[in-house]
């Protein structure tokens, strides 16, 4: 899926939100600039000079873009922080004479790279925007062990979501046999019939969208939230239906059944849990499998600095790893002796 970063902001601070992928591109893009207070800064005539354009181009970008540029480190400084700065700049042969302005724009390094991915009008923009998308892949590449298909097993909360979904499965497929009148089609039709309540697919269509094959197992790529929200739903299902044979003295018909799965889809309390598991799903596999859900579009948001962190940083490890720490082995023998 081609990303274009000029008319996308949710690509743009996926990739800003990425500190791993930012140390990376500092280190092979050498911007110039200078440190002050711990940090790279720019001023308007530095920025025009890297991308080799007029001023005013950058101050219509800046109206136009201004919260998304604030939000990356753009901000105006003035009164003693800009007395301050004023000394150092001064005395930079590539600053002109400020000694008089009320107030000064600057710009961080991560403010630079967002406008290079705003630019349009400049070929050193457009340049420095492949190197980003390039060394952004390269990253996600090594920090993933070269591939994302089961990226959502790194989080340290996936194993115990996974379990707790598994017993929960284990309950809902046990209701199905006890209190329903149906064939043995039942349990994909109604594993299909929570995948659209949760996240809008059913089981052919999400295997589809991630470019799953045959014998992959679908829940091992759902991410910890979606599991939650999963297991809640097979949960409260699975003790409506043991209340509804109960109150009846017989099995349920499936036109039973499919009433109680449309109540619960519109119950207050789990509306929540499953717009959080489809924003989460759209966003994530959006950014780190570059697959794009349609059906969950409206619910594609930036992912957060904390995600990149969770999938990607010191916390992240393989399940491999995680099935031969002791810590996680303790958390599923509670689990299973609950």
């Amino acid at each position: 899926m081609t990303k274009d970063l000029t008319t996308s902001s949710i690509s743009r601070q996926n990739i800003l939100n990425n500190t791993f992928a930012l140390e990376q591109i500092e280190s092979n893009l050498p911007l110039g600039g200078r440190y002050w207070h711990d940090e790279v800064i720019f001023t308007k005539a530095q920025v025009a000079e890297i991308f080799e354009i007029d001023e005013r181009t950058i101050d219509r970008y800046i109206e136009s873009h201004n919260e998304e540029l604030s939000q990356n480190g753009y901000r105006v400084l003035r009164g003693p922080t800009l007395r301050e700065l004023k000394k150092i700049l001064l005395d930079d042969m590539n600053v002109v004479d400020m000694s008089k302005v009320p107030s000064l724009g600057i710009f961080g390094f991560r403010t630079v790279l967002n406008l290079a991915m705003l630019v349009t009008e400049s070929e050193k923009a457009k340049f420095i925007r492949s190197k980003i998308l390039d060394i952004v892949l390269d990253v996600m590449a090594k920090k993933s062990g070269g591939h994302t298909k089961y990226i959502n097993q790194r989080d340290e909360a996936y194993l115990p979501s996974a379990y707790k979904e598994y017993s929960y499965r284990k309950e809902f497929t046990d209701a199905l046999d006890f209190y329903l009148q149906a064939d043995k089609w039942k349990y994909g039709k109604y594993t299909n019939k929570i995948y659209e309540v949760i996240f809008l697919e059913n089981a052919t269509e999400y295997k589809k969208i991630l470019a799953l094959q045959e014998k992959d197992q679908i829940r091992e790529t759902m991410y910890a939230e979606v599991l939650n929200a999963i297991a809640s739903f097979e949960h409260g299902l699975a003790v409506e239906m043991q209340q509804e044979f109960q109150k009846l003295g017989r099995k349920l018909t499936i036109k039973e059944l499919d009433k109680l799965i449309d109540k619960a889809s519109q119950n207050p309390y789990l509306f929540v849990h499953i717009n959080d598991a489809r924003a989460k799903m759209a966003s994530r596999d959006l950014c780190f499998r570059d697959a794009l859900h349609h059906k969950l579009e409206s619910y594609i948001q930036s992912v957060p600095q904390g995600d990149f962190d969770k999938f990607l940083g010191e916390t992240s490890k393989s399940l491999e790893e995680r099935l031969s720490d002791p810590e996680t082995l303790a958390v599923l023998k509670r689990l299973k002796d609950r």
